[in-house]
């Protein structure tokens, strides 16, 4: 009688359930600031890449720059974000942090420093060096050779 063998998941598939798993543990951590982690990603990159347009952070997010518009208006109307004009071309409004903006990332970014540490707690740091190498080599040779940059390695 032939025996089955068990065929290994694919790698997609784990790349996928590792993204749903960190996503959930991020809405979990979130939570308590009243955020999304798309709303957090928002935050980070505005801090990091001050004067990023809506167009931008909708490209990073791979959202419609409408969902994206509101979104920004969301976190506007709680006073996290704020528009200002680009100094080039007025019709271009870049999305920056309050104060207030800026101290709930500080305290966020604690948050999230935490759940990482948790969720990966299985991996000695040289596998997480390694693990976070490699990823990086993958998400930069496959924007490369698509043409699109996608979510930015500096955000979130």
């Amino acid at each position: 009688m032939a025996r089955k063998v068990a065929k290994a998941s694919r790698t997609i598939y784990l790349v996928r359930q590792t993204q749903l798993l960190v996503y959930a543990e991020m809405v979990e951590s979130l939570k308590a600031f009243g955020l999304t982690p798309v709303q957090y990603m928002v935050l980070s990159s505005s801090s990091h890449e001050g004067g990023l347009s809506s167009a931008d952070l909708a490209r990073r997010a791979q959202m419609t720059p409408q969902s994206m518009n509101e979104l920004i208006a969301a976190l506007h109307g709680k006073g996290l974000v704020r528009r200002r004009e680009h100094p080039d071309n007025k019709r271009i409004l870049q999305v920056a942090l309050t104060k207030d903006g800026a101290r709930l990332l500080a305290q966020c970014d604690r948050q999230i420093d935490r759940m990482e540490q948790d969720f990966f707690r299985c991996f000695s740091e040289k596998e997480l060096g390694m693990f976070r190498r490699l990823h990086s080599k993958l998400l930069h040779e496959r924007r490369h050779a698509s043409g699109k940059p996608g979510l930015s390695s500096k955000a979130a």
